[in-house]
């Protein structure tokens, strides 16, 4: 009931249907023909770059503002900060430009310049920050993001990685979308795992409609998250740097609920990057690198699906902000021969 209030309380929102807010959400679904009979299944995307921002990150940033303006954690003329790879930048720096906000984002080097130069023009400021450094150094995006925030007047720390609102924006909106489009005949839903605010909160109430439902989360090989699904361990020593963006961590989100997850699929960089090249040549679909590593995860796992399964896969982002990177024909081919 909670998602059906939300959902009409936003298209009753008659300021919201004139601006970018009301494009948010309500993404459409749709059947890879191609890939469906490759790995005999029924395989449906969920196009999360329909959102104006390009990705799925534009639900958590409406719903993080929204709740922080309610609660005057962000006030008028005030800076809205935060850690991001790219997608959660690109919304917090577009909605602030409709709020009036500032926006500070801390981005790891290994994001792409279309990324960097897509949040620059608007209107963010980016600092960038190594990616090879430990998670606590002061150095790195999470701790610079904390930093920036402590230093800046009237500064709000969206902090996607913890921050709860960032899972209930996919409950109230991801879930009972997929869950409506598909007629409630979903088998499987699987996500890449970055904050874990996607997958937590879509799965979330998936599961609570159907508990059979498995819930499949894609880890990066160079990722702390599947060895500590599966050993309640954090294991900083197994982490190393790959260029994936928002596939893996090298921290344990407090926004991934490990409970939700049934389990987890590591993919590498390489494979991923070709099978999102392969889905724009078989499917049309213009995907980012971490579709590709969600395609791959089911490529490596389709001997444990069934004929009649109704596989849910999540599309984070678009391709075109991957030109410099996956769709780039040099990079690759520099990924081909070098060391996996």
């Amino acid at each position: 009931m909670l998602h059906k209030l939300f959902k009409n309380k936003r298209s009753n929102d008659t300021a919201n249907q004139h601006s970018l807010l009301g494009a948010v959400g309500n993404t459409p679904l749709v059947r890879l023909n191609h890939f469906s009979d490759l790995l005999g299944a029924n395989i449906y995307a969920k196009l999360e770059f329909f959102n104006p921002g390009l990705s799925a990150k534009d639900r958590i940033v409406a719903h993080i503002i929204d709740k922080a303006e309610k609660a005057g954690k962000l006030k008028p003329g005030g800076t809205v900060v935060d850690a991001t790879s790219g997608n959660t930048g690109m919304a917090l720096a577009m909605l602030s430009r409709i709020k009036g906000y500032k926006c500070v984002l801390t981005v790891a080097d290994k994001a792409s310049k279309e990324k960097i130069n897509s949040l620059k023009s608007l209107g963010a400021e980016v600092v960038l920050c190594p990616s090879g450094v430990a998670p606590d150094d002061p150095r790195s995006y999470y701790q610079m993001a904390i930093q920036l925030t402590e230093e800046i007047e009237g500064a709000y720390y969206t902090n996607q990685n913890f921050n709860k609102d960032n899972i209930e924006a996919h409950y109230l909106t991801t879930g009972p979308e997929i869950w409506e489009q598909l007629d409630g005949k979903i088998t499987h839903f699987v996500a890449a795992v970055g904050t874990g605010g996607t997958i937590s909160g879509t799965g979330k109430f998936l599961k609570e409609q159907n508990k059979d439902i498995e819930i499949i989360g894609v880890d990066a090989y160079g990722s702390v998250l599947k060895k500590y699904h599966q050993t309640g361990i954090y294991d900083i020593s197994i982490a190393h740097s790959y260029k994936m963006e928002g596939v893996g961590k090298s921290i344990i989100p407090g926004n991934v609920d490990f409970s939700t997850i049934d389990r987890f699929v590591k993919v590498g960089d390489l494979k991923s990057a070709l099978r999102a090249r392969k889905m724009a040549q078989m499917e049309g679909i213009w995907g980012g690198h971490s579709s590709g590593a969600v395609l791959e995860a089911i490529f490596k796992t389709k001997e444990s699906f069934n004929p009649t399964d109704n596989i849910v896969i999540l599309l984070s982002d678009h391709g075109s902000k991957y030109l410099s990177t996956i769709y780039n024909d040099e990079w690759v081919e520099e990924k081909l021969y070098s060391k996996p």
